[in-house]
């Protein structure tokens, strides 16, 4: 849980201080005036990423209740932000890194996205299934049932025998109104 809480906050640091290393280390370790001005833009675009899939992962309910994100969030975004660590350190193989940070960058978006869903889906069919409970007259779980106004608890029925629909205080049959319609054109 340590490690997951860490991530919830490290992701809001790392969308300033990643960038912030690729300008300072790309510098540091030997990288001309032109490719650290390049990595400047490229910098200011992971920046944006980075702060775009903390965002998205930040919407779900869960992880803003918990303060914590997902195992498979701790994943895929220590993978991403390695990656975008080793950059400066290796000059030669910078261009291919990078190539692998964009996908990584995609891969994450889209894959904090399917949580979101996933995670909106899972909460929507639960309040279905509470709508849907209650509409029948069963408790809603963890709580206990209470008869609706005007209506007794049924006795132990047998699986052969129904219940009567409930009537809700009337007697007799409903009464039916018939509202005819004259039309003016053929």
């Amino acid at each position: 849980m340590i490690i997951r809480r860490a991530f919830y906050h490290w992701q809001f640091i790392a969308a300033g201080a990643l960038p912030l290393w690729l300008l300072v280390g790309s510098s540091i370790f030997g990288s001309g005036g032109w490719a650290v001005l390049g990595i400047f833009f490229g910098a200011v675009l992971i920046g944006l990423g980075l702060l775009l899939v903390a965002l998205v992962v930040y919407a779900r309910k869960e992880v803003r209740e918990a303060r914590a994100v997902s195992y498979a969030d701790v994943g895929v975004l220590a993978l991403w932000h390695v990656l975008i660590v080793v950059i400066p350190f290796s000059t030669d193989a910078a261009g291919w890194l990078s190539v692998l940070v964009i996908i990584g960058g995609f891969a994450v978006f889209w894959f904090t996205v399917w949580e979101l869903v996933d995670s909106a889906k899972r909460r929507m069919r639960a309040m279905v299934d509470l709508v849907e409970q209650t509409a029948r007259g069963q408790a809603a779980p963890g709580r206990p049932q209470q008869p609706l106004p005007n209506q007794t608890l049924p006795k132990q029925t047998l699986p052969n025998q129904t219940r009567p629909a409930p009537r809700f205080g009337r007697t007799g049959t409903p009464e039916v109104l018939v509202v005819e319609e004259k039309r003016d054109r053929p």
